[in-house]
């Protein structure tokens, strides 16, 4: 495929930095030693930058040839609460922190195409490197907007994009319109009664309590929502209890909600409060629904998800940059910024079908010159006089 040659130049440079960010991964909101190499780097390289924005990202400005359009392009920093058991030569220094969702990879492609386009500055406009912390559910992306980003650096189009694990190595696809789904985390908390756990008579028990809710939970989209609209209710941990001869007093259940039509996420965030006030009348104790709407929407825009396939089909090929028409249940804080900006995000696909969020996740390091080209050649094509 076609990577830029002066890319391909320094693609070792590039395998390198992210084999360091590899090794020392950093969760959410505390990437103080990621947003410090990329500060440095841009610096280096001629970029003016602007660190602390969204506490721990980093936005980088390039200035062209003058006059044309502000193009801003996203990448994320923080990795996963996850231990690495992947057994790679540069896996993580850092015991239950790990990179299994390439954002490694996506920062390492942003600061490629940031060293081409300082060296070049074959482009009228202006480009925006947008180095985001705490993508993982944590509101990096609204962290950045509440600290005025768009209004301190205006963009007129934004593009990211995302590793795809899919074994089509150099395929891009783009999904216009609404492309991945809107997120809520969730936390119920069941406040019982405990006791001896040779005396179960005396207590509440908010295990036996919490699994007949969770049972409950189930059913809220299979028999409340119709079977074509995509939605899902996911339970992911429940905590209860520290020793084999106690009934504890409490009991905390936490899940997900996946959604893309805000109508039907409300009815399930109503069923989940009915059920759980519901549950707790029949069994005299205290429930309470902790809910938060994480991600929004993701919604490309149609012009400019031609337009980045285009740039992308000049990198990959045009037989293999094409329209997805298929929606994800995963999302994305990108998002929030797109709700701001108009612009469009991408999967680029590479070798290996280990999933992502996976403890033995690996990445091919060959996407990294092809996401550094494809953010290049979306700045020389869109940032024109």
């Amino acid at each position: 495929m076609p990577i830029i040659d002066r890319i391909a130049d320094f693609a070792g440079e590039l395998t390198s930095i992210r084999r360091d960010f590899h090794e020392h991964p950093e969760l959410g909101m505390e990437e103080v030693r990621t947003s410090g190499i990329v500060a440095r780097l841009l610096t280096e390289w001629g970029v003016e930058v602007h660190t602390g924005i969204g506490k721990t990202g980093v936005v980088g400005v390039l200035k062209g040839k003058g006059g044309g359009r502000t193009i801003g392009l996203r990448a994320d920093m923080d990795a996963l609460p996850i231990d690495e058991r992947s057994n790679l030569p540069f896996a993580s220094k850092t015991p239950g922190v790990m990179h299994a969702c390439g954002h490694d990879a996506h920062t390492t492609m942003l600061l490629g195409a940031a060293r081409y386009l300082a060296e070049t500055r074959d482009f009228a406009g202006t480009a925006v490197f947008i180095f985001q912390p705490a993508e993982e559910g944590l509101g990096g992306a609204r962290a950045m907007l509440a600290d005025d980003l768009f209004t301190r650096f205006p963009c007129d189009e934004i593009y990211g994009m995302h590793n795809n694990p899919n074994g089509a190595p150099g395929h891009v696809g783009v999904k216009p319109g609404q492309a991945m789904a809107g997120a809520d985390f969730f936390d119920i908390h069941v406040r019982a009664f405990g006791s001896h756990a040779a005396m179960p008579q005396a207590s509440k028990d908010p295990i036996v309590i919490a699994a007949s809710l969770v049972a409950q939970l189930q059913t809220i989209v299979s028999r409340n929502i119709k079977p074509t609209e995509p939605i899902v209710l996911s339970v992911t941990q429940i905590h209860a209890g520290s020793a084999y001869n106690v009934i504890p007093s409490v009991c905390t259940i936490s899940g997900t909600m996946r959604y893309f039509d805000p109508e039907t996420a409300d009815l399930v965030r109503q069923r989940i409060r009915e059920l759980c006030a519901g549950i707790a009348s029949a069994y005299n104790v205290e429930i309470e629904f902790d809910n938060r709407e994480i991600f929004d929407v993701l919604v490309n825009d149609a012009a400019l998800s031609d337009v980045m396939l285009e740039a992308a089909g000049e990198i990959v090929g045009s037989e293999n940059a094409t329209v997805t028409e298929t929606v994800k249940m995963g999302s994305e804080d990108f998002s929030d910024m797109l709700r701001a900006v108009p612009g469009a995000y991408c999967t680029v696909g590479h070798e290996g079908t280990i999933p992502l969020h996976n403890d033995a996740f690996y990445l091919d390091e060959s996407i990294l010159p092809v996401g550094a080209s494809i953010y290049a050649k979306l700045i020389e094509r869109r940032a024109t006089a």
